[in-house]
């Protein structure tokens, strides 16, 4: 056979050598322990071997006898990975050997440890922040052969889809920037508000026969207060009356004497002359109803009276009747304060604020009203604030317009205040609501896909509110807000709390 025909026989033999090679040693680990392979590697996870306890009570990793033991040390104020080493089941220096680990976590990037000798063990570069909930990946370089192995560790993470939120009745919030109200807590009382108070007095003496209204009762504008009698307001009626018919006939007399005048049948000093008393009969008529009028009479009604004595006291407003001084058969004076009535509309509190305060206190500034005794709560502004403080007290007054729907505040009802003094812009804020302690920590219960998972919180400024996050949790991810206990109680159901 020629030369030419042998060589693609040569071909096709050398190739099925070099792939028999490779399927023969698929099936063989990457790590080999020969004197031909220095550099080898090995991977093993939980999914490969049952997980097995080390002689300090860690999580041991073994391959070709040389073994990682994992512990997390707690007993400091921060969390540090300590391992230990072994080959064939001896404990040996760990300045032989090098160890880096990468943690990944729920919506983080890997966190890279390196570590270093530190007496008997390696010790990790930096503390493990909580949870504890992680898949970890070891890498181990040991005489020249490289070494991997992983695990996960999961805690105080629990499922839960969409179907149980909406049945635990949980809301979800996304956490990112907001403004932060920081509020000056002060105490203080709720007041009425002083321009709409109404001391009602009759303007005209009498003797009291009907008091149909009561103490507490809520009028409106125009309600008969008490009916008296007066003989003062009947000498004023009669003027009135009086002074009018005494103009209707002075008209009369007028236009016909200028009527007589206008045809020449009269001299023009008769027309003047009832021209004048004219004149002085509008001017009669004009002091009596001015008269009635300074003390509440309409004029225009008298002339329908038939008692002239019978005088009815109205309300000049709408609101609550909350002084009463008046009985019937009782001989009031005109300057009597008989009732008072106040609009309960809108009301006062009035804060109490201490000099160390007074330079943050601006008009204008909102304020949250909480009763200390009730759960009532009203959002006002400061409207006022005193100029002086009181020589007994040494305090300032800050005062809030509050507005009073269905009388809900009351006059006398002791209050606190939170007034908002600034408003600070921050990156990342979550609701408090939402926090929860856990583990002597407080946390938020952050969602990822279908899994809440802690995450312990440095929290900075707060309004009551809303509460500044300054380490923990980034902007964008979502948390439990309204009824994150559920989440908590779900945990502690589960277990999944604190496994290391």
């Amino acid at each position: 056979m020629s030369e030419t025909h042998l060589k693609p026989i040569f071909v096709v033999i050398v190739v099925g050598v070099i792939l028999g090679w490779f399927i023969l040693n698929l099936e063989k680990p990457t790590a080999l322990d020969d004197a031909h392979h220095h550099e080898s590697s090995s991977l093993s996870t939980d999914s490969d071997h049952a997980e097995k306890t080390g002689p300090r009570g860690g999580r041991i990793f073994t391959t070709n006898d040389f073994s990682v033991e994992v512990m997390i040390d707690e007993k400091g104020a921060d969390s540090q990975f300590r391992l230990y080493l072994y080959e064939k089941d001896k404990p040996v220096p760990p300045d032989g050997a090098k160890v880096t680990m990468t943690l990944s976590r729920l919506g983080r990037s890997a966190q890279l440890f390196i570590f270093s000798p530190a007496g008997d063990y390696l010790l990790g570069d930096q503390p493990i922040k909580e949870p504890h909930s992680f898949d970890v990946s070891i890498a181990a370089e040991w005489r020249g052969k490289v070494f991997h192995w992983g695990y996960s560790q999961v805690e105080a993470r629990i499922e839960m889809n969409e179907d149980t939120l909406v049945s635990t009745g949980i809301n979800l919030q996304t956490a990112g920037p907001d403004v932060i109200k920081p509020r000056l807590q002060l105490p203080g009382i709720v007041m009425f508000n002083h321009h709409n108070i109404v001391r009602v007095v009759p303007r005209a003496p009498g003797i009291v026969r009907e008091v149909p209204r009561h103490l507490g009762e809520q009028i409106s504008e125009g309600t008969v207060l008490a009916v008296i009698e007066s003989q003062l307001l009947a000498d004023l009626r009669s003027q009135y009356l009086a002074a009018y018919k005494r103009l209707a006939l002075a008209n009369v007399n007028f236009q016909r004497e200028k009527q007589l005048w206008e045809e020449k049948i009269t001299a023009k000093q008769e027309y003047l002359t009832t021209q004048q008393l004219l004149s002085e009969a509008e001017i009669a008529l004009d002091l009596a109803a001015a008269r009635l009028r300074a003390i509440g009479e309409e004029p225009g009604k008298v002339r329908l009276l038939k008692n002239l004595t019978h005088y009815e006291i109205r309300s000049p407003i709408s609101g609550l009747i909350t002084t009463k001084t008046i009985a019937r058969g009782q001989v009031i004076r005109e300057d009597d304060e008989i009732f008072t009535v106040v609009d309960t509309a809108t009301m006062y509190a009035d804060l109490t604020v201490y000099p160390k305060d007074l330079a943050v206190i601006k008009l204008g500034q909102k304020a949250i009203i909480k009763s200390t005794e009730t759960n009532i709560e009203g959002l006002g502004e400061i409207t006022y604030i005193s100029a002086m403080l009181n020589p007994q007290t040494r305090t300032a007054i800050a005062r809030i317009t509050l507005e009073n729907p269905g009388g809900k505040w009351r006059d006398g009802l002791f209050v606190h205040g939170a007034v908002a003094i600034e408003e600070i812009e921050v990156p990342v804020a979550v609701k408090i609501e939402a926090l929860q302690t856990f583990h002597n920590q407080t946390v938020v219960f952050a969602r990822y896909g279908d899994y809440f998972e802690a995450r312990p919180l440095e929290l900075g400024r707060s309004d009551g509110e809303m509460v500044e996050v300054l380490d923990g949790l980034y902007a964008g991810e979502q948390y439990a807000a309204r009824n994150s206990f559920a989440v908590k109680a779900e945990l502690g159901k589960s277990g999944a709390e604190h496994n290391h």
